[in-house]
């Protein structure tokens, strides 16, 4: 993200808050056990207005006529360093991400009743953490002890996400140019795995060629833990104990995504251990395929966010009621929703910096209309665990296919594509000839 963008966004929440003061902080470092910590990732909102992306940092943001950002952050500490590596300090900070003013972390707590006082409104993340809602409640009450000084609290409280989420909800073009590599690093990572799979290997083993793929290509860390699905696994949605060996016969169904420069990309792929889909798979496959293709023609702008969900629906249970899953009309089964016991899920979620990325889908109780900028995730998917109603050639049958679809003028853009998804494509890829 560039220095001028950095500084655009703020301006521009400083705009939509009119008035008032706004406090971000990012995330907190988390111990994974007694003496290291899980790897670091900001918080999502934080690095959308800053672009900063070390730990122990607040961002404050002053609009109206007094409009300034300011940040606090970690001194510079060279011995430190040493042990953990490079610190901006507030003066680097200050100058490389365009702030007006920075200052040690250490002094947040002495300043910030100062820089509440007199401010008609206060936005902030109430609710995020526990910990951080009650140092802010202590800033207001010192705000607060000093009345007799003539200052005064912030009167209203309001929500800084319902701001910062509508602003992440439109993607610029650097935006969608860095989730189109993310896409494609995917891909690549998806057609390794096929590539890779044998009967006999465990999905661990699939799982470490994604992996290698992702950190190949300058992608440190998967957008969220990998599903790994081999067989009757893939009927449980959010697999990720990724242990099992897979057997001849079976489908694994990866669910996989690589994040970049704090974009993530989101896909998933079905396809036969063996290289081969059985006759009764197939069958399965090609009505997922069907809903997909149905659901990404529907995303486009003006339609609104559930027409994707609704057109995949449809196919998928004119499917179920050709495999003789279920009885009736479709009008009827969808009714009913007895379709939920093969298809329970919607198809598709935002995506940007957070994999389930942040935006109302309804305003004012109605589905949102699909505009440019939008990114969302397009996978149906049918799930046929064993039951009465379930022929045994097609018990244990997961399949899910998912890309990622930016809304654009005229259309849309999968960021995804060129990922192998049709039968042929597929088995081509695992013969070898892909």
């Amino acid at each position: 993200m560039s220095l001028a963008m950095q500084i655009t966004r703020r301006a521009r929440l400083a705009g939509l808050m009119g008035e008032g003061i706004a406090v971000l902080p990012t995330s907190p470092e988390l111990a994974r056990n007694a003496d290291t910590q899980f790897p670091y990732r900001f918080d999502s909102s934080f690095h959308y207005l800053s672009g900063f992306g070390e730990p122990e940092a607040v961002l404050v943001l002053f609009a109206g006529d007094l409009r300034r950002s300011l940040l606090f952050c970690r001194n510079k500490d060279v011995e430190r360093e040493i042990w953990d590596g490079f610190r901006y300090g507030p003066d680097a900070a200050r100058e490389q991400f365009g702030f007006d003013e920075a200052y040690p972390i250490d002094e947040l707590d002495k300043m910030m009743p100062s820089l509440l006082e007199n401010q008609p409104k206060l936005y902030a993340t109430l609710g995020a953490d526990p910990a951080w809602d009650s140092r802010l409640i202590g800033w207001l009450n010192e705000v607060r002890s000093r009345a007799r000084t003539g200052v005064q609290a912030p009167k209203e409280i309001l929500d800084l996400r319902s701001l910062v989420h509508e602003m992440r909800l439109f993607k610029d073009e650097s935006e969608l140019a860095t989730m189109r590599r993310a896409g494609q690093i995917s891909r690549d990572a998806h057609v390794r795995a096929m590539r890779f799979t044998r009967p006999g290997q465990f999905e661990s083993q699939v799982e470490a060629e994604l992996i290698h793929e992702f950190y190949r290509n300058g992608s440190r860390f998967p957008a969220y833990t990998s599903i790994v699905a081999g067989g009757a696994n893939a009927c449980v949605l959010h697999y990720v104990e990724n242990n099992a060996e897979l057997r001849d016969g079976d489908l694994l169904l990866i669910d996989a995504g690589c994040e970049l420069h704090g974009y993530a990309a989101d896909i998933t792929r079905t396809f036969p251990v063996n290289g081969k889909f059985s006759a009764a798979q197939k069958d399965v496959y090609e009505i997922v395929l069907a809903a997909q293709y149905a659901a990404i023609n529907a995303a486009k702008p003006g339609n609104t966010w559930n027409m994707p969900h609704d057109a995949a629906l449809k196919v998928l249970v004119q499917g179920m009621l050709d495999l003789k899953l279920l009885q009736g009309s479709v009008d009827s089964v969808i009714e009913s929703e007895s379709y939920k016991q093969f298809y329970m899920h919607r198809t598709g979620h935002w995506l940007g910096m957070d994999v389930h990325d942040v935006g109302d889908y309804k305003l004012n109780g109605q589905w949102r209309e699909l505009q440019p900028g939008m990114v969302l995730t397009v996978e149906p998917g049918l799930y046929l665990r064993p039951a009465d109603n379930v022929p045994p050639a097609l018990a244990n049958i997961g399949i899910r296919i998912e890309d990622d679809v930016a809304i654009v003028a005229g259309g849309n853009e999968v960021l995804t594509a060129g990922t192998p998804k049709t039968v042929a494509e597929i088995e081509a890829v695992m013969a070898g000839q892909g």
